[in-house]
């Protein structure tokens, strides 16, 4: 039986992943359980498992409310002991099987928006929560620059093809910024031409892929020369490493 992925809307701009098939499904970061029970209601689906990336309320304030209502279903996580629902712990390597769906995963640890943080990559693509977004990257609340250019690095290395699921819906903000770096990214004016279109139709940018992210996105271009001397004018002074670009890449991002 063939799965899906369902982007349920939450709050303003994020997206709870729903893999279905026809009668079961799981859900990847429920910050709110009310759509994730109605959708669940409406298409006559059994919640069957949880799957989080990483401790944010907006990713895990739906937890309880789901387990009240499909109880003794497993939760993955990351080894946080505060989210203290996770049934399943997860570190880097290993492997999880929803069996219900057929669906496999293995974990990649990507420090940097928090220092707890995971990614899910299977067949049916890549869960990476707020690590890496369409155009963007998540704001460094814990991790440093180094640890979150070492996760980035971690996913661009998975194929090509690999579908991007990411949790919010941030590409036409991140995409601005993205123009204010790379002003002659020719695939970039291509891609903003799509996403301004998709918006117009209230349709969701997601999921992207990794090739998508390493033409556009600049976070993952800092051998761009157009982009190295952009970030170098901003600060004041020429960079040379690559981590140094990201690093006061993410800070303009941060004041942008």
């Amino acid at each position: 039986m063939s799965v899906s992925v369902f982007p349920i809307k939450a709050f303003n701009d994020n997206y709870i992943w729903c893999l279905h098939n026809k009668t079961q499904c799981s859900v990847v970061d429920p910050g709110d359980a009310a759509p994730v029970l109605a959708y669940c209601q409406d298409n006559q689906l059994t919640l069957s498992a949880i799957i989080i990336t990483h401790h944010h309320w907006d990713h895990t304030g739906g937890i309880d409310a789901l387990l009240a209502a499909f109880p003794n279903i497993p939760v993955y996580g990351p080894q946080n002991k505060n989210i203290k629902q996770i049934t399943v712990r997860l570190s880097q390597g290993d492997d999880i099987e929803l069996a219900l769906l057929g669906v496999k995963f293995s974990i990649l640890e990507v420090p940097g928006h928090t220092l707890d943080h995971i990614a899910y990559y299977g067949d049916i693509g890549l869960f990476c929560g707020d690590t890496l977004f369409s155009a963007g990257c998540g704001r460094l609340f814990e991790g440093t620059p180094q640890q979150m250019f070492a996760s980035l690095s971690k996913l661009t290395a998975l194929p090509a093809d690999t579908a991007v699921y990411c949790t919010h819906e941030y590409t036409m903000a991140n995409i601005a910024f993205a123009e204010a770096v790379e002003p002659n990214n020719q695939a970039l004016i291509d891609y903003k031409r799509w996403v301004n279109q998709q918006r117009a139709e209230n349709t969701p940018t997601l999921p992207s892929n990794i090739q998508r992210e390493l033409d556009v996105n600049p976070f993952l271009r800092c051998h761009s020369a157009e982009l190295v001397a952009n970030v170098s004018q901003n600060m004041g002074a020429m960079l040379a490493s690559e981590q140094e670009i990201f690093a006061s890449l993410r800070s303009w991002k941060d004041n942008f």
